[in-house]
């Protein structure tokens, strides 16, 4: 759930991520991770946006995983082979506070091959760089902070400001959620909007989270549950399907029993 939700944002708001992570307000568009290699490859946390002359890969993650590294340089060797010509800049992002060592490696080392990478701890990025853009609002709750209440206080305000009610309305939704990593479902609650986005949403997610750790069929049935949820609030379908994982084709259907 919270890597979709990160896609979304990335895909939704790509110059943001740019001058974010490029430091320029590159335009920038998907790249399909089907582009870069005739076998299947993992793509849950997976983010490739390109333009003529970078390919920006992202990784979100919530925990550490050993595999990382090589999944970044097996990325990278992909990238280089469908566009030789490219820079590539690869992050990965971790979203959690966490003391494992496996967030502080930005190296993959085989004899005598090392492949660089970057890594983003966002509990130690400054807060401000998260309050300039619509789609870098849902970060600056997990930014290093001392008070993740007020910070809340102040990414509402600034959603509030938002004139477009369709892009105030999934930052909200994406805020609510990533919000409840860090603070209590009250917390957020009380704080975000709920015009914008029903208080239910974030208990139907953080009730989706635990039962994925379940058999798979109940976080199925949880992720529906949230869909529903956001249908309810007006989201387009489409939206829907980005940010629960759902296929299109569900989200309908959900959409048609929902009335």
């Amino acid at each position: 759930m919270f890597d979709n939700i990160c896609k979304f944002l990335a895909e939704t708001f790509p110059t943001d991520f740019a001058t974010w992570l490029l430091g320029e307000p590159i335009a920038l568009t998907e790249l399909s991770p089907s582009e870069l290699s005739l076998e299947p490859i993992r793509a849950d946390s997976l983010i490739l946006l390109q333009s003529e002359d970078v390919v920006l890969h992202l990784e979100f993650q919530t925990q550490p995983k050993r595999d990382i590294p090589f999944r970044m340089i097996d990325y990278r060797l992909r990238v280089y082979r469908r566009f030789p010509h490219r820079q590539t800049r690869q992050v990965v992002v971790y979203l959690q506070p966490t003391t494992s060592d496996l967030v502080q490696q930005t190296t993959f080392t085989l004899e005598n091959t090392c492949h660089n990478f970057e890594v983003i701890r966002l509990w130690e990025q400054p807060t401000p760089d998260f309050l300039q853009a619509p789609g870098l609002l849902p970060f600056a709750v997990l930014s290093e902070t001392d008070d993740r209440v007020g910070t809340l206080r102040q990414v509402a305000q600034a959603i509030s400001q938002i004139s477009d009610p369709r892009t105030q309305s999934n930052v909200a939704a994406s805020t609510f959620i990533l919000a409840g990593l860090i603070l209590e479902a009250e917390a957020i609650q009380q704080i975000l909007r709920r015009d914008v986005m029903q208080e239910s949403v974030t208990y139907q997610v953080i009730k989706a989270e635990g039962k994925a750790e379940g058999k798979a069929e109940g976080s199925q049935e949880a992720l529906q549950q949230v869909a529903m949820n956001l249908l309810r609030e007006g989201m387009e379908i489409s939206v829907v399907s980005r940010l629960t994982g759902l296929s299109i084709e569900q989200v309908q259907l959900l959409a048609q029993a929902a009335g």
